[in-house]
C-alpha cells in the first residue's frame, strides 16, 4: 500500500503540473459515458496509466474515462479505480478540481475496498487518504513535498448544503429537504466539482453534499466505482454517513457494471438523519 499511495503523491504533481500549463481545450473523443473529453482528462488518465504501470502490487486499472478493465500485472494483489480529473469543466474558470482513487482487493464492490484517497488541485495542492481502521488523513504541499497536517474528524452537525442535479429535475420529497435546510441557516456551497466540494464539508466540520435520483438520471450521475464508494469510505471513516436514497449505506453497494451510477448522499449524522425523514426512510 504505501507504493501505491507514494505513486499517487507523483501522480498529482504531474496532473497539477499538466493544469497549470496545458491546453485546457476538449480533444476529438468521448468517455465511457458519451461525455466529450477534454485534453486535460485524456492526459490526466495517461498520467495515471503510466505511473501505475510500474507498480507491480496493482493488478489492474479502471478508468472513468474509459471502458473495461486494463490489465497491468497478472501477480498483483489491487485494482484501482480513478477518476482521472473530476470536475474537469472546471478548469478553465480556474476552480478547484480533483482525482479520485479506490483501491479494491478482490471483486468490485465496496466491501472489498481497502483504502481510498483523493487530490485537490486548488490555490493548494491537498491530499487526503484513509485507510481501514484510520482517520483520513490531510496532507498538504509544502516545500514541493506532501506533509502530513492532520487527522480528519467531522461533526455530529454541520452548516454547509452542496445540492447537485438540476433542480427542476428534483422530486417534490428532495426539494422540501434542501430547504428545510436552507430554513434551518445552512449556507449553500456548491461548485460543481464533487471533490471540492466534499472536501470543503469536511474540513469545515459537516454538512450535507446530495446527488439524488432526478427524473432525467433517475440512477443518479456519479459512478460507484470511481466516485461514490471512495468517497463513502472517507467520510465513515471521518465519522460522518453515506446513504443512497433508500438509506442503504453506500459501502453495500455492488457494481453490476464498472460504470454504474447510484442516488448518494454524504454528510454528518444530523443532516443524514434529517435526509431519511425528507425521503420517508425510517430509523
Amino acid at each position: 500500500m504505501h507504493t501505491i499511495i507514494e505513486t499517487i503523491k507523483s501522480i498529482a504533481f504531474e496532473i497539477d503540473q499538466a493544469i497549470k500549463t496545458e491546453d485546457l481545450g476538449y480533444s476529438n473523443s468521448e468517455n465511457s459515458s458519451g461525455e466529450d473529453q477534454l485534453k486535460l482528462d485524456v492526459q490526466s488518465d495517461l498520467i495515471i496509466e503510466k505511473a501505475f504501470a510500474s507498480v507491480a502490487v496493482v493488478k489492474n486499472l479502471v478508468s472513468e474515462e474509459k471502458e473495461g478493465v486494463l490489465e497491468l500485472h497478472a501477480e498483483g494483489k489491487y485494482t484501482i479505480c480513478y477518476d482521472p480529473l473530476d470536475g474537469s469543466s472546471l478548469v478553465d474558470v480556474n476552480l478547484s478540481v480533483g482525482s479520485i482513487f479506490g483501491i479494491y482487493e478482490g471483486v468490485l464492490k465496496a466491501q472489498n475496498l481497502v483504502a481510498s484517497a483523493y487530490v485537490v488541485y486548488g490555490p493548494r495542492v491537498e491530499l487526503v487518504i484513509a485507510q481501514k481502521s484510520q482517520k483520513p488523513m490531510l496532507y498538504r504541499v509544502l516545500n514541493n513535498a506532501f506533509k502530513q497536517i492532520a487527522e480528519i474528524t467531522m461533526e455530529k452537525k454541520g452548516k454547509l448544503n452542496a445540492p447537485g442535479g438540476t433542480q427542476q429535475h428534483w422530486e417534490k420529497h428532495h426539494k422540501i429537504l434542501i430547504d428545510d435546510l436552507f430554513a434551518q441557516g445552512y449556507r449553500l456551497r456548491y461548485s460543481g466539482g464533487m471533490v471540492p466540494d466534499l472536501h470543503q464539508i469536511m474540513l469545515k466540520g459537516g454538512g450535507l453534499f446530495s446527488y439524488p435520483g432526478t427524473s432525467d438520471k433517475p440512477e443518479g450521475k456519479l459512478r460507484q466505482l470511481f466516485e461514490v464508494i471512495p468517497f463513502a469510505f472517507i467520510y465513515e471513516q471521518a465519522g460522518g454517513e453515506a446513504i443512497d436514497d433508500k438509506g442503504i449505506r453506500l459501502m453495500e453497494l455492488v457494481p453490476k457494471h464498472p460504470h454504474d451510477t447510484s442516488p448518494c448522499f454524504f454528510g454528518s449524522v444530523y443532516e443524514i438523519d434529517v435526509m431519511k425523514k425528507a425521503y420517508g426512510i425510517e430509523a
